[in-house]
């Protein structure tokens, strides 16, 4: 069974009702799968949504929050480990990424979860598995 850790590109693109995404996401949904996204995810499209006082989104946010589950990070000293190793690895190759993308590649990584995200840089992100829904 696979289990998905939704970055937050990924999560907003749902959210907006991008067909790309909804197609890929139904049919996880019809399958035997888990889903899940970071505390991170979670705070940068909060932030947004309320930023902009887009309602009818937060109310698709609320429903999405229904089927999936929120992986806390502040509490998983693994994630924390993990997160600082990944961000020593990339500052030393010369290819930083930015803090919550790290974090959220950690929280897939110690979770061995499939991180889907549309982001370029999580692909510098060694050990982490990728899926892109919007290609």
């Amino acid at each position: 069974m696979a289990s998905y850790l939704l970055d937050t590109n990924i999560v907003s693109a749902i959210v907006k009702n991008d067909e790309r995404v909804n197609i890929k996401y139904r049919d996880v949904l019809s399958e035997d799968v888990n889903l899940y996204i970071s505390g991170i995810t979670y705070y940068e499209v909060k932030r947004g949504l309320l930023y902009a006082n887009a309602t009818r989104k937060l109310a698709t946010f609320d429903r999405l929050r229904q089927v999936i589950t929120i992986l806390p990070v502040s509490s998983e000293l693994d994630i924390l480990e993990k997160a600082s190793e990944i961000h020593a690895d990339l500052k030393r190759r010369g290819r930083p990424i930015q803090d919550a993308d790290i974090l959220i590649a950690a929280t897939a990584i110690v979770n061995d979860l499939i991180l889907v995200s549309n982001d370029t840089d999580m692909l510098r992100v060694t050990g982490v598995a990728i899926e892109n829904w919007i290609q």
